[in-house]
């Protein structure tokens, strides 16, 4: 993503979040990348982030672990122009090291969000998948997980009121 499509997929997410979802507004994130298959959150190790040890709270990490997954989910759905509505049914998280530096959250799951949003508006039923993401801190090492996550999303179309 070149810098105007960051800047503006993290205007988009900061401002979402400041109307609908306070406590994911507050750590501050921003979207690195939100390509294809790939996504990329940001979360600053800040006074707002941090606990006691000088490392990212852990649920600052749990934020991040699922902000990752579904920003993707929330593009997806805009773009597909339909109403959708979305839940994260099942959250697990597996803390590694010590996150003593702004962490990258990364998800590559984007193939089964797509389709997972397709089926669930051509089923009209409610679609479940499970999908994965992981943390690092890039200015200490980019290569080796801090944090694991492992969520199940569900989507339902939205049906239309009588």
């Amino acid at each position: 993503m070149n810098f105007s499509e960051r800047f503006k997929a993290t205007a988009f997410l900061r401002g979402f979040t400041f109307l609908k979802l306070p406590l994911i507004w507050w750590v501050r994130p921003s979207v690195i990348d939100l390509n294809g298959n790939k996504s990329v959150i940001e979360i600053p190790l800040s006074r707002r982030t941090k606990n006691h040890l000088n490392s990212m709270y852990f649920g600052a990490l749990c934020i991040g672990g699922e902000l990752v997954c579904a920003m993707k989910t929330v593009v997806l759905i805009r773009e597909s122009k339909q109403n959708v509505d979305f839940v994260f049914k099942e959250f697990q998280a597996k803390f590694l090291k010590r996150p003593d530096g702004d962490v990258h959250f990364i998800s590559h799951d984007g193939d089964k969000v797509t389709a997972l949003i397709a089926k669930a508006i051509g089923s009209g039923e409610r679609e479940e998948v499970r999908l994965t993401s992981y943390a690092v801190v890039p200015s200490k090492n980019p290569d080796e997980p801090v944090a694991e996550f492992e969520l199940i999303l569900s989507v339902k179309k939205r049906s239309k009121k009588s």
